[in-house]
C-alpha cells in the first residue's frame, strides 16, 4: 500500500523533498515588494527640497568658483607675471621678513594663550552654575559680531598709558599698545571663541563620574588632568588651537590700531600688502600674499587633519 508523505511534493510522478529557506534566501524580496518600493523611491526622489545631486553639484560649483577661485586664480596669475628673482626680492625683503616673525610669532603666543585659557573657560560654563552664566557665555562670541576696527579702538583705548588697564601697566614698566604686545593681545581676543566653542562641546560630553573613579581610585587633581581629561581633551584643544592661529595670521582690523605699525618692530604682513596697493606696487603686493596664501592653506590642510584624527579618536 502506498502512503504519501506530507512532507514531499509529487511533481511529475516524482517525489522531490520540499523547499526550505536557509540563509538569505530567506530574505529576498518578492516581485510584489520590489514593485512597491519602486514607486515609493521615486516619490522621494520628486518630493526632495533639493534639486537632485546633477544641479545641487552645478550650483556648488559655480557658487565656489565664482566666490573663491576666481579671484585667488587672479592672486596666482598676477605674482606669476614677476620673475623668480624678483618674486624673491619681494616676499624676502628685510621688512617682509621682519614682517612674519611678528604675525606668525604673535599668532603662535595668542592660539597658545587661548589654547589654555579657552579651555579654562570652557570648562567653567559647562562644570559650574553660577548667576550669569548665559551672559558669559554670550560675550564669549562678542569678537565674532563685534567689528575688527571697533575692537582694535576699543583695545587701543584700554591699553593705551592713559587707558583703564593701560595706566596701571605703565607704571610696572609693561607697555602694551603701540607694541608687539598689543598685537598678541588683539591676537588673543579675536581667537578665544575658537578654542571655547571647539571645547565647548567635548566637556558638555565628559560624564563626571569619570572623575569621580579617578578620584575614589587615589589620583590627585592634576593627575586626573593629564591622564584621564586631557587624553580626551587633545584633539579638540589641538583643533581649537589651529583655528585660532589661523584666524590670527589674516587678522588686520583690530591690531593696526594698537600695534603701532613701526617697521621691523610691530608691523605684521597684511599692513605690508595694504601698504603695497598704496604705493601701486600690485605685483609685490600679490607676491606677499601668494606667501600668506600658501600659509593659509597650510593651516587648512592641518585643520582638516586634525579634525579627521579628532573623529577616529572619538570612535
Amino acid at each position: 500500500m502506498f502512503h504519501h508523505d506530507p512532507g514531499q511534493v509529487e511533481v511529475h510522478g516524482i517525489d522531490t523533498p520540499p523547499r526550505r529557506n536557509h540563509g538569505a534566501s530567506a530574505h529576498v524580496p518578492s516581485r510584489n515588494n520590489m514593485q512597491i518600493e519602486r514607486p515609493m523611491r521615486l516619490f522621494a526622489q520628486r518630493n526632495n527640497v533639493l534639486p537632485g545631486f546633477g544641479p545641487a553639484m552645478g550650483y556648488t560649483l559655480f557658487y565656489l568658483a565664482l566666490v573663491v577661485l576666481i579671484p585667488l586664480s587672479a592672486l596666482l596669475a598676477k605674482a606669476s607675471g614677476l620673475t623668480w628673482h624678483d618674486f624673491l626680492e619681494a616676499v624676502a625683503a628685510p621688512r617682509v621678513i621682519a614682517s612674519y616673525k611678528i604675525t606668525f610669532g604673535a599668532a603662535l603666543a595668542a592660539a597658545g594663550i587661548n589654547a589654555v585659557f579657552g579651555v579654562l573657560v570652557a570648562w567653567v560654563l559647562v562644570r559650574y552654575p553660577f548667576p550669569g552664566r548665559r551672559v558669559v557665555d554670550a560675550l564669549v562670541d562678542l569678537p565674532f559680531a563685534l567689528p575688527t576696527a571697533v575692537a582694535g579702538i576699543t583695545l587701543a583705548s584700554i591699553y593705551s598709558a592713559n587707558g583703564w588697564v593701560g595706566r596701571l601697566l605703565e607704571p610696572r614698566g609693561i607697555k602694551v599698545a603701540f607694541t608687539p604686545l598689543g598685537i598678541i593681545v588683539a591676537m588673543t581676543f579675536i581667537g578665544l571663541p575658537f578654542v571655547v566653542r571647539t571645547v565647548q562641546p567635548v566637556i558638555e560630553e565628559l560624564d563626571s563620574e569619570i572623575e569621580e573613579a579617578s578620584a575614589c581610585l587615589g589620583a590627585t587633581r592634576w593627575q586626573t588632568f593629564r591622564r584621564v581629561l586631557l587624553p580626551l581633551l587633545a584633539p579638540s584643544v589641538l583643533t581649537g588651537f589651529a583655528l585660532a592661529f589661523a584666524r590670527a595670521v589674516g587678522e588686520y582690523g583690530s591690531i593696526i590700531f594698537i600695534a603701532g605699525n613701526m617697521p621691523m618692530v610691530s608691523e605684521i604682513t597684511p599692513l605690508i600688502i595694504i601698504t603695497k596697493l598704496e604705493q601701486y606696487d600690485y605685483a609685490g603686493a600679490t607676491a606677499v600674499a601668494s606667501v600668506m596664501l600658501a600659509a593659509s592653506f597650510t593651516m587648512l590642510l592641518v585643520i582638516n587633519l586634525l579634525q579627521k584624527w579628532s573623529r577616529r579618536y572619538a570612535e
